[in-house]
């Protein structure tokens, strides 16, 4: 899996899922070396590059640790995930990692999971259990930096197109931050929502977003908080010969998203993200300390970057080797960084 991974996105990744932001490998013994320790990671989201980043940073922290790990991948299939999260149970994991998915599916057996000594962690899930730390990005200000960039760009009054999915707690986060804006600024009308998690995510997308420009030709801004609805929208911007005219504001980074931005003309012009791959090592970090017999906190977040295609274009940015390289805000974190911790 690690290297399809690798010839998929690059040296790119292995770099960032490589970065130590605290002690090094070699200067720190794990407390879990050689104790045969194993983690599960269950993950409902996989489509797109902002989970195979995470994937990447949960294995480079995983193996750091000396923690033996196993990847259930449910593709976006709630049904699939509690499957699989009963199996993690049933096979007696010493830890377990949630990543997205909904909270009535999972909720249950996650509390089955604490009550027979299993720790857990849950990444961009609500598993609504007081003794399983919540890891975040900082979703409220994902939307808002976006929003405020998209405000700063066009004024405070235009029609907007707004993909959105239901139930998952990191765009229900940023839904709320929308909503607010749009009673900060009257001028700012949502003239549509759509969105689907229905595989492959852009395609279809753009498929409901075509549809969506036909009958609405006085649309100007696109917020898209998700790359993987940003790069749906850009298909029927493109294809619709819009790019002139509408502009589109989204969340999370990618490689590809990067090229999208910086082609010539091109109508993505803003994201707020955090490194991907740091969020799956801080998941794998909280999942330690519990393991370790320590409290993480309730709620792990680590803040976003606002990355604008203007800048993109100014630092030459053109994957995300050189997003670490040349924005340092973007590329560390000592967050849940302990002394006692080697790091990847």
């Amino acid at each position: 899996m690690m290297k399809s991974m690798l010839n998929k996105f690059g040296l790119a990744v292995a770099s960032i899922a490589l970065m130590a932001t605290g002690a090094q490998a070699e200067d720190v013994k794990s407390p879990f070396e050689g104790e045969g320790m194993r983690i599960a990671h269950v993950r409902y989201l996989s489509q797109g590059d902002f989970p195979e980043l995470y994937l990447s940073g949960v294995r480079a922290q995983a193996e750091a640790l000396g923690l033996e790990l196993d990847v259930y991948d449910a593709r976006q299939d709630a049904s699939i995930q509690r499957n699989q999260l009963e199996q993690a149970i049933m096979k007696g994991y010493d830890g377990i990692i949630l990543q997205h998915g909904f909270t009535d599916s999972l909720k249950d057996l996650a509390d089955m999971a604490v009550q027979n000594g299993i720790k857990v962690v849950a990444f961009d899930v609500n598993a609504d259990n007081a003794e399983i730390p919540q890891i975040n990005q900082d979703d409220h200000l994902i939307a808002r930096m976006s929003l405020e960039q998209a405000v700063k760009d066009n004024g405070n009054a235009w029609k907007a197109a707004y993909v959105y999915v239901p139930g998952i707690p990191p765009l229900d986060r940023r839904d709320e931050v929308f909503e607010e804006f749009k009673k900060k600024y009257s001028g700012i009308e949502e003239v549509a929502r759509f969105g689907t998690l229905n595989n492959p995510i852009p395609n279809q997308v753009a498929d409901q977003a075509a549809a969506v420009f036909r009958a609405n030709p006085d649309i100007t801004v696109a917020f898209s908080p998700y790359d993987e609805f940003a790069k749906g929208i850009k298909i029927a911007v493109d294809e619709a010969g819009l790019t002139d005219s509408v502009k589109i504001y989204s969340a999370d980074i990618s490689n590809s998203d990067i090229q999208a931005m910086r082609e010539p003309g091109s109508a993505w012009v803003a994201t707020t993200a955090t490194n991907p791959a740091i969020m799956g090592q801080v998941s794998v970090r909280a999942l330690a300390y519990l393991l370790n017999d320590m409290d993480p906190g309730k709620q792990v977040t680590v803040p976003p970057v606002l990355i604008t295609q203007e800048m993109l274009n100014a630092l030459d940015i053109n994957n995300m080797n050189d997003l670490v390289d040349k924005v340092s805000s973007f590329s560390e974190s000592d967050v849940l960084a302990a002394e006692w911790m080697p790091l990847p």
